[in-house]
């Protein structure tokens, strides 16, 4: 499955019109400690680039942002429990929702894992 990566440090990894979204290891490290995590509603429409989701850390809180615009199909229910999840699985088990993709072309602007770790390392 492609996974694709933005400026603000989204992963989002699309399987047909269905995309999973979540912080990258990068993100989780700069905020620190994870100590809770709001994903939207299932039904939720969101927008590209638009607020999605709220992680908070012992160092501060930070939005997460829709990489695409789409429905959201389901949220990280583990998350409400466990929201160190994102800091052990940033990029696997922690993820945050997952959206029903309204516009697959919205993709074309994001980077893949190549040009993320390169922007990264600019930083």
């Amino acid at each position: 499955m492609p996974r694709y990566f933005t400026e603000d440090h989204e992963w989002i990894e699309v399987d047909g019109d269905t995309a999973t979204i979540g912080i990258t290891d990068y993100a989780q490290g700069q905020l620190g400690d994870i100590v809770f995590v709001e994903v939207p509603a299932v039904g939720t429409q969101l927008a590209k680039g638009k607020e999605a989701a709220v992680v908070e850390s012992v160092k501060a809180a930070s939005d997460v942002f829709a990489p695409v615009s789409g429905t959201v199909s389901e949220g990280n229910a583990a998350l409400e429990d466990e929201p160190a999840l994102v800091n052990s699985a940033p990029e696997g088990d922690g993820w945050f929702f997952k959206l029903t993709i309204t516009d697959a072309g919205e993709l074309d602007g994001l980077m893949d894992e190549a040009k993320y770790k390169a922007f990264v390392a600019s930083l």
